[in-house]
């Protein structure tokens, strides 16, 4: 449900081109478009979330019909399209709002996806990849060119990305040492999700684009608060611990991630007045008002990046890995207290699930399966660069 620009995309767009876009209707904030004939994207800025459903089949390749639930509508807005799309339209259909796109000639949806309001961005976004009929997507790379216009604070974003090489990312195993976690038929959760954080780590430095840093190689044990530490003190861009989860009669199974819920911002932006590890770097010393808002401000930008983060995060695996059917989670776990480090808690699957701890014990699949998150994390810094790049369009 939950960044911005061509995420994921199979294939790689022609220098940017971006139709006019269409304003206003109901919920409806503005509908724009963008690509060509290799990869289209249309976007749908709305002011409120939507959990859309595509209602024809995967199989139709001249038109695709979503459905937009509880989404009100005044006016039917319609354009003509560019690249793959002949044509849109957004209508009101016996009391259910949808969007109905004609191909030229055979297309078909690659990805779609929610992004939350983030930075100086005041709406969601819902966004729909097309690609040609007969594109393989079964290997994504993240596209070089943006198509939505990037809020003025993405310059700031640029400046502070200018001034190192590479992003920092911590990867916490969760659990270890005299910590089991949970215990599978043939595994203890801490040995599962160590040999995860290392197959992460070698997919991400293999790139040459990130300095990695894990919260433990080895089986030791790391207190919570240490780990949040590490991330801050390394001043992270982004966080992601991985666990194996465990319950019930050992039938459940498949992945779901985690990011801070407002009691656990709460949580953490008492920590942060009350300094210590947790303290922001610029908070003024004595007024306690200015402190809260600036905890406030930078609060939100953060679990805005990490909601972002785990969209993206879901959509890449859900190739290879089962998903839980409620799959983007909100907690108050400790490691996702940082206030200024995007974060997120990613359970694998069932360590107690026999389908699901072969798969987790699998080298195979966990080359895979963290593969697809080190895509994930390309895809997430891609579009943040994008955003900065093109913050002067309108």
């Amino acid at each position: 449900m939950l960044a911005a620009g061509f995420a994921g995309a199979g294939v790689c767009l022609a220098p940017a081109v971006m139709a006019a876009p269409v304003n206003v209707s109901g919920d409806i904030v503005k509908v724009r478009l963008g690509g060509d004939a290799t990869q289209t994207r249309i976007v749908i800025e709305l002011d409120r979330a939507v959990d859309a459903k595509v209602v024809t089949r995967d199989s139709e390749t001249a038109q695709q019909i979503i459905a937009l639930p509880d989404v009100e509508m005044g006016k039917a807005l319609s354009g003509t399209g560019m690249g793959l799309i002949a044509d849109w339209k957004v209508e009101n259909i016996a009391g259910s709002t949808r969007l109905k796109l004609n191909f030229k000639g055979q297309g078909k949806i690659h990805r779609r996806f929610l992004l939350p309001p983030a930075d100086g961005i005041s709406v969601y976004r819902y966004v729909v990849d097309i690609v040609p009929g007969n594109a393989d997507t079964s290997v994504d790379k993240p596209s070089p060119v943006p198509v939505i216009a990037a809020p003025a604070s993405g310059k700031t974003q640029m400046a502070a990305a200018a001034t190192r090489d590479k992003k920092v990312i911590v990867i916490d195993a969760g659990h270890g040492g005299k910590d089991p976690g949970a215990l599978g038929g043939n595994s203890y959760e801490k040995d599962v999700n160590l040999a995860a954080a290392k197959a992460l780590k070698a997919s991400l430095e293999k790139t040459g684009r990130y300095t990695v840093i894990m919260t433990r190689e080895t089986d030791a044990f790391v207190d919570l608060p240490a780990r949040v530490r590490i991330a801050r003190n390394a001043n992270a861009d982004l966080f992601i611990s991985l666990h194996s989860d465990a319950g019930g009669s050992g039938d459940t199974r498949g992945a779901s991630i985690y990011t801070l819920s407002d009691s656990g911002t709460e949580r953490a932006a008492k920590k942060a007045l009350v300094k210590g590890d947790w303290s922001l770097p610029d908070m003024p010393q004595s007024d306690a008002v200015v402190s809260r808002i600036l905890i406030d401000l930078t609060q939100r930008a953060t679990k805005n990046r990490s909601a972002t983060f785990a969209q993206l995060v879901m959509d890449h695996i859900s190739a290879s890995t089962p998903l839980l059917k409620t799959n983007l989670r909100q907690a108050g776990l400790f490691v996702l207290l940082a206030p200024d480090v995007p974060a997120v808690l990613l359970e694998m699957g069932f360590v107690n699930n026999k389908e699901d701890e072969a798969m987790l014990s699998d080298p195979r699949h966990r080359e895979v399966m963290m593969g697809q998150v080190a895509r994930a994390i390309d895809v997430y810094f891609a579009n943040e660069v994008r955003y900065a790049s093109f913050a002067g369009l309108p």
